[in-house]
């Protein structure tokens, strides 16, 4: 497609798009390759002194232009350098770009369509031979409808948060049509929720808010994709030091480890016996502050301070692994809980 301004004015920009579109440091130009794209590109005709002359220009005003020198000896004698091999320094590698598309396509909250959408755009950030790998990147099947006010809603959370302000929204949860449905008050209409946001997390692939409900003074967890009609508030939020577990600010890192599946309420000093082959795994979920005592070959003694509902699911899930220790009340709960599945399994 040729231009309507003159090529002189044009050919730099040109050059830039042909080197971002195809070129890194495994895919060099030569100027006789440019030629050709100008051509075939843009219909614009050029010879090679305007064009290495542009590529420098380029380079002196600052872009990520780079190539090849070769010392080459002038026809007075006079030793010069040889420029080839032109490409352009992309922001992102091609490893920081396929991170960020399977981080995308692995989150459980963003709508397919949105999804797509991005990785479209990031797609753009690399030279044609990134974008020809992506064949085969794919999304898992089988995923939840995701709320399609989900990037609307982010946005408005990111201003709450900014301005201090509170929120209100309605919260859904899925029905056995497999829909979400917003929660309803005692009398059967939607209920509102007046929260005091505070910050937004990703955890096991979904996001979440973390706040205060607006009667109480502990913190919740919200997942965002489940929120519904927002509405920013004139009122400004509670302050921190209001809420308990945030006398000192939101310590970010041991929340999460507190709350391994976003569960709301109170934490408690859980102790368990852990087998040595999980240690992994008991790092990944309660992170660096798990204290190991009591180690042998085989086991280990554990202890972490965790959400109580959210240590009995885990401790469910690694069953074959573990076995709580402390507090009384949590094993007799757990021991309750295998108890009445073996008992549902055994009368099937």
């Amino acid at each position: 497609m040729a231009y309507s301004l003159q090529p002189k004015k044009m050919l730099a920009l040109n050059l830039l798009e042909l080197l971002r579109k195809y070129s890194d440091e495994n895919h060099r130009l030569s100027q006789q390759e440019l030629l050709r794209l100008l051509e075939s590109e843009y219909g614009m005709t050029a010879d090679r002194k305007s064009v290495r002359r542009n590529l420098l220009e380029l380079q002196s005003s600052g872009y990520p232009v780079c190539c090849d020198e070769r010392p080459r000896a002038g026809a007075d004698g006079e030793d010069g350098t040889f420029c080839t091999g032109w490409y352009i320094e992309h922001e992102f590698t091609d490893a920081e770009l396929r991170l960020l598309i399977d981080s995308l396509i692995s989150s459980r909250s963003l709508p397919q369509s949105q999804c797509a959408g991005l990785v479209r755009k990031i797609e753009e950030l690399g030279s044609v031979h990134f974008r020809s790998r992506l064949g085969h990147v794919r999304a898992l099947p089988g995923a939840l409808p995701r709320s399609d006010q989900f990037f609307y809603t982010v946005e408005l959370l990111d201003e709450a948060i900014t301005a201090k302000k509170q929120v209100s929204f309605a919260y859904c949860e899925y029905g056995v049509d497999k829909k979400p449905h917003p929660r309803l008050d005692s009398s059967g209409n939607v209920r509102r929720y007046v929260v005091n946001p505070y910050q937004m997390v990703v955890a096991n692939g979904r996001y979440y808010l973390i706040c205060n409900y607006d009667k109480y003074d502990t913190l919740a967890n919200y997942r965002i994709d489940r929120i519904s009609d927002i509405a920013l508030l004139d009122s400004p939020a509670k302050d921190k030091a209001l809420v308990r577990g945030l006398e000192k600010g939101l310590d970010l890192p041991r929340h999460m480890a507190e709350h391994v599946y976003m569960f709301a309420g109170e934490s408690a000093a859980v102790e368990f016996r852990a087998k040595r082959s999980i240690i992994g795994d008991i790092i990944d979920w309660f992170g660096l502050d798990a204290v190991f005592t009591d180690i042998t070959d085989d086991a280990l003694t554990v202890r972490v301070r965790v959400n109580r509902a959210a240590m009995l699911c885990w401790a469910l899930q690694y069953g074959k692994y573990v076995r709580v220790l402390h507090p009384s009340d949590l094993v007799d709960e757990l021991a309750a809980v295998t108890a009445e599945t073996a008992k549902q399994y055994s009368t099937r």
